[in-house]
């Protein structure tokens, strides 16, 4: 009978205890948040607090176990040693809670994307639990942690083929971190993993892409580290993007310009300062050497003139970053015909607006061509040979 009323009374107490931590202490602590400026975090703390209330009632079970009378010393150790276990659990719990509300606390700062620190808190959290598995197994066999300790040594190598993929992706965590090769927000592209897109989540074990079709691709961290892949927020963070696409010249449409090719070209007001300044050092040049024939003398192509216009129709383009490379070059002509490059960058770095600049750029050269006298060369095709077999 007294060891019935002794259990009542100490059951009560827990009860008791938890009643007072649950209802009074944990909502006293939510109406504070509440009004405080941390009212956002109120959930997570109320977690924290909630599981350290737990601990209230198993202090008083595993202190009060050994009062009740007539229990034997096998029963008394058991609940002595589950309590133990259940608060070494609890505390390990509310320890990783805190630190995952530490990592979103974090994350509202403004630099948080450059330095995240997730990866080491899941990493943290994974130290709190092996310490926590060790001492809970410590407590319910009622043995130090040391003699546990011991014997783990000895499955080392055991230890490291598990965790190999953990030691792995905590080094590239570091690396990735020291030498800031990946931010959250940055747009990568790994075509070996069909990752292209935007880093949307850095962790321990994966980084997480969402890739421009909305899919996401969750790429391993160390592969970060082990293969390469192109960041793109140096293009970001220039305000710029590059434009370098080459136009193919049909060779066999280039010439020299006759009176009637530059009263064509003299047409263009782009082209103004350009004519003036290259016919004066054209008929200077041949004042000097007198040439005995036409053909020895200096005059301007029609090549030469389009890329002139070209070069000062970018120029007079609000679009294209004046504070950044722009030319206009050939490249060396092939069986595909004369390449006409064009090396400039957009004064914007949205794709959509990009991919606008550059094609209305081409529209319009492609479109001016015929006016030198060029043609853009391109395999003939099936209309082509009706028209030869027509004439």
């Amino acid at each position: 009978m007294r060891t019935g009323l002794t259990l009542l009374a100490l059951a009560g107490g827990a009860c008791l205890a938890n009643w007072v931590a649950k209802r009074i202490v944990l909502k006293g602590v939510l109406r504070l948040l509440g009004r405080s400026p941390f009212e956002a975090e109120a959930q997570h703390v109320g977690a924290i607090v909630a599981r350290l209330s737990n601990i209230l009632p198993a202090l008083i079970v595993q202190s009060g176990i050994a009062a009740v009378p007539g229990l034997p010393a096998e029963l008394v150790a058991f609940v002595h040693s589950l309590s133990a276990a259940f608060i070494i659990l609890t505390l390990a719990l509310a320890v990783t809670t805190t630190l995952t509300l530490g990592n979103e606390l974090y994350q509202r700062r403004p630099d948080a994307g450059n330095r995240p620190i997730k990866g080491y808190v899941q990493v943290a959290n994974l130290l709190v639990y092996a310490a926590a598995a060790i001492l809970v197994l410590a407590a319910l066999m009622n043995q130090s942690p040391l003699l546990l300790l011991s014997g783990l040594g000895a499955m080392a190598a055991v230890l490291l083929l598990v965790f190999k993929d953990t030691i792995l992706s905590l080094v590239a965590s570091v690396q990735i971190g020291s030498n800031d090769m990946v931010r959250v927000g940055d747009w990568i592209e790994m075509p070996k993993l069909d990752a292209n897109g935007d880093v949307i989540d850095i962790a321990l074990h994966t980084v997480k892409v969402q890739n421009f079709d909305k899919t996401i691709t969750t790429i391993p961290t160390h592969r970060l580290i082990t293969e390469s892949f192109r960041n793109w927020r140096g293009m970001s963070e220039s305000g710029g993007r590059r434009i370098m696409r080459a136009l193919m010249i049909d060779q066999t449409s280039i010439g020299f310009l006759d009176d009637e090719g530059l009263a064509k070209v003299a047409r263009f007001g782009l082209l103004g300062d350009y004519l003036r300044d290259r016919q004066a050092q054209v008929r200077n040049w041949n004042e000097r050497n007198a040439p005995s024939e036409i053909l020895d003398a200096r005059r301007l192509t029609n090549i030469g003139t389009y890329r002139a216009y070209v070069l000062a129709y970018l120029k007079a383009r609000p679009d294209i970053a004046e504070d950044k490379t722009l030319l206009v070059r050939q490249l060396a002509p092939g069986e595909h015909g004369l390449p006409l490059e064009i090396y400039a960058f957009a004064a914007t770095t949205a794709w959509a607006h990009y991919e606008d600049i550059q094609a209305d750029i081409f529209d319009h050269l492609i479109a001016i061509m015929p006016e030198f006298g060029l043609r853009v060369f391109q395999h003939p095709t099936g209309a082509d040979f009706a028209f030869v077999h027509a004439a």
